[in-house]
């Protein structure tokens, strides 16, 4: 019998798989399309947030993939927003960092733009992370990465062009005691704001050009970043999570840092400086 492989688990079809997902998914939106509807409560995921059902059911498509790539031998090990961590034949040297829904409020309240947000890792750090996938259910738009190999919005290459000045900026973690100090210390070096509601559609949108940067007050977990942080660096923005190295950031989820991105060095020391001082 062949042992499992981690190497299987790394080169798999990971586009193929993140696209049957998305059609999965985008069949239980359409048939839950009223606030009452989306607002039904299933317990506390392992990341310690209430669960809604509808985020249960997007993960079960998501873990449904990933036994079915298990059962042809892959090995890996999954960390999610609701199960947490899961090995598959005994883990391996594969991990699939996985978001199911990021931007569940916005899912909630059918506001139309939340994201699926899948990363592929050859070791357990944000700077080992080899493919990216998010995909916008609001424009239904795919943004994904593959390490050295750049970064692609619906098949087009994204290349970042360092901005003079911070036009627009998006800000996420949008609770108004943690961001009123914030927006105070960037009057002055941004232009316009803007707030998605979903951290992987921000700083995807960094790396298409959309947003000069981004911020957050608040601290972030390996799900909401792992895949997007690979595409903004892939195409040519400059990323920071927490303090060190991309290769201290780890995927426990017990592990929460700051993050921020922009187009620019000058950016991005304007968005730390304004960060820090919140």
């Amino acid at each position: 019998m062949t042992p499992p492989q981690s190497d299987q688990a790394l080169d798999a079809d990971w586009t193929g798989i993140c696209r049957r997902i998305v059609a999965g998914q985008q069949e239980l939106f359409d048939s839950t399309l009223s606030v009452t509807e989306r607002t039904v409560y299933d317990g506390i995921g392992e990341g310690g947030d209430h669960t809604l059902v509808l985020d249960r059911q997007c993960e079960d498509l998501v873990f449904a993939e990933l036994d079915r790539l298990a059962s042809s031998g892959a090995a890996f090990t999954a960390i999610s927003e609701e199960r947490g961590t899961v090995d598959f034949n005994g883990g391996g040297q594969a991990w699939v960092v996985i978001d199911p829904i990021d931007g569940s409020l916005n899912v909630r309240r059918t506001l139309p733009q939340h994201s699926l947000s899948v990363a592929i890792a050859s070791a357990p750090n944000m700077a080992a992370v080899e493919f990216g996938y998010v995909y916008d259910f609001g424009p239904r738009e795919e943004y994904l990465a593959r390490s050295g190999s750049g970064a692609f919005l619906n098949d087009r290459p994204l290349k970042v062009t360092p901005a003079e000045r911070l036009e627009v900026v998006g800000v996420e973690g949008a609770k108004p005691e943690r961001i009123i100090p914030l927006l105070e210390r960037l009057a002055g070096e941004v232009h316009r704001l803007r707030c998605i509601g979903s951290l992987a559609i921000t700083m995807s949108s960094v790396a298409a050009g959309r947003m000069d940067g981004m911020v957050s007050p608040v601290l972030s977990r390996s799900v909401d970043v792992a895949a997007s942080q690979l595409i903004a660096r892939e195409a040519g923005a400059l990323v920071e999570l927490g303090e060190g190295g991309l290769s201290e950031v780890g995927f426990d989820l017990d592990q929460k840092f700051l993050v921020a991105a922009a187009s620019s060095s000058r950016g991005l020391e304007a968005l730390l400086a304004s960060r820090k001082s919140a």
